[in-house]
């Protein structure tokens, strides 16, 4: 299935900061993809790992989970990204985003690259791809059409137990909700979204679970400006640049070797991820201990 953007999607992004819905994989695939993160769920259960397996789903992923790197290197998705960034592309993060039915988790307004330490750069984006159905209902995301164009505004930490972010980070200015557009999404469909984009999303109020794969894309032109280092898996064309750690696909889940990788690569970025927070940040409040989390 071709999923290389069209002239009026990629304008359509340059404009707006984000285009959707693309094609890139049949419900029937999406459904397997689904599937397989459910067996996961079941096959390792708390306790059964150094940490829950909600941790590994929502930081890298794809350096101990082979599914998410498969995910990640999908050669559609590849394609509608290489038409916004070019022909070389690395994968900086993975993380699944799982509401379940009838729940309250949320995601507050903010800007992705707000505490990823790269600065102001436009060679990233996001591909968010829809593994259910992403609806207003189910907690799909919206966005502000244009505010890609805004510089990295202030944010506010809240630590809210509802939201879904590792700070509860939120814009720490009005944003007009009138002005959003809701990103629907059918399994198997993307958006692709820049990231000082606008962005937030509801509960789930909806009999499924909501389940997203966002899948964060830089070019090696990126450089990680905070940590002192950071990783990143090469999955099309070469990096010339050399501004990152590059990684491997891992071959089974969690294996030793992988997993002593995800330690030092979270130990790592906390460093950039977690600068300036007030309190301990969950999804890396023990990371150079290596123990589990809150």
């Amino acid at each position: 299935m071709p999923a290389s953007l069209s002239s009026f999607q990629i304008a359509s992004y340059r404009n707006d900061g984000f285009v959707f819905p693309v094609d890139v994989m049949s419900s029937g695939e999406a459904g397997i993809l689904r599937s397989g993160i459910e067996d996961l769920e079941q096959n390792y259960p708390d306790g059964s790992l150094p940490q829950p397996i909600s941790q590994y789903f929502r930081v890298g992923a794809h350096v101990v989970i082979p599914l998410m790197a498969k995910i990640a290197g999908t050669p559609a998705v590849l394609d509608a990204v290489e038409s916004i960034l070019g022909p070389d592309l690395l994968v900086w993060s993975s993380e699944l985003f799982i509401k379940e039915p009838h729940t309250s988790k949320v995601v507050s307004w903010h800007q992705d690259l707000t505490y990823w330490g790269m600065g102001e750069t436009d060679d990233q984006l996001t591909a968010w791809i829809a593994l259910s159905p992403a609806t207003p209902q189910s907690g799909c995301m919206k966005f502000v059409a244009g505010s890609h164009n805004n510089r990295i505004v202030e944010h506010r930490d809240t630590f809210h137990e509802d939201n879904l972010l590792s700070r509860g980070q939120e814009i720490a200015v009005d944003v007009d909700e009138a002005t959003a557009t809701n990103i629907v999404l059918k399994p198997g469909q993307m958006s692709l979204h820049h990231g000082r984009m606008f962005h937030a999303s509801g509960p789930n109020s909806s009999d499924d679970r909501r389940i997203g794969c966002a899948i964060r894309y830089v070019t090696p032109r990126v450089k990680q400006l905070v940590a002192e280092r950071d990783y990143a898996m090469l999955v099309r064309g070469c990096d010339s640049e050399r501004n990152w750690i590059n990684v491997a696909a891992p071959s089974e889940p969690f294996g030793d070797g992988a997993m002593a990788l995800y330690s030092r690569i979270r130990n790592d970025q906390s460093v950039a991820l977690a600068q300036g927070a007030r309190q301990q940040v969950g999804l890396y409040a023990d990371a150079a201990t290596g123990g589990s989390v809150s």
